[in-house]
């Protein structure tokens, strides 16, 4: 199985908020607080850009600025309550364990290491935003998988686009940045709400990777 980063593991909305506000001024558009993160929430990413006057062609040159922001605060990023338990029980179940991202490799691993996690097997990042399908149609080759034994799991709708492409299957969590409303549209496999549901729903899928 293959889990997001932020937002579905870790909680790291207020650093990407501080990181953000850190570099409006300079590339001139507006700062957020946190109440715009839930009152965007249905929002995609092209409106949210429009309403906050980012334009999308200078996400190259700041998003690197936000994840060497994002790993120079790592010790205020925290997994979401559960987490590590879960992922420890999924382990011991056997169920092979792959982290893809468009956070930098490195910033996860500075976070796994330092909340003692091991039963993660490989952590994958998409250097693009919206690339994520290339390197998910990448790793199924490489693993000699078909698409329908892959379970993603991740909280924003440019995932589930993502995984659409390559027809595997998404599991939804309702804790991170996008809302059901958005994200209902692309119809996920599984929607769950809490972290208890979320590992019902993990033992249930049928067709998940085990080692």
């Amino acid at each position: 199985m293959m889990f997001d980063f932020d937002g579905t593991l870790a909680d790291s909305s207020d650093v990407f908020m501080k990181a953000w506000n850190t570099y409006a001024e300079q590339y001139d558009f507006l700062p957020v607080v946190k109440e715009d993160l839930i009152l965007t929430r249905n929002m995609t990413i092209q409106q949210r850009a429009k309403q906050f006057r980012f334009p999308m062609r200078k996400l190259p040159m700041i998003l690197p600025k936000i994840y060497r922001y994002f790993k120079e605060n790592m010790n205020d990023v925290k997994l979401f309550d559960g987490i590590k338990e879960m992922l420890d029980t999924l382990a011991e179940k056997g169920y092979h364990i792959t982290i893809l991202s468009s956070n930098a490799k490195e910033n996860i691993e500075l976070l796994l290491e330092r909340e003692q996690i091991d039963s993660v097997s490989q952590v994958l990042s998409s250097s693009k935003l919206f690339g994520k399908d290339t390197v998910i149609k990448r790793f199924l080759k490489q693993q000699q998988l078909q698409s329908e034994q892959l379970l993603y799991v991740g909280d924003e709708v440019r995932d589930i686009i993502a995984c659409n492409k390559v027809s595997v299957p998404f599991t939804w969590v309702s804790w991170g940045l996008d809302g059901l409303e958005l994200v209902a549209k692309e119809e996920p496999k599984y929607i769950v709400h809490t972290r208890e549901e979320l590992l019902e729903t993990l033992l249930q899928h049928s067709v998940v990777i085990e080692n």
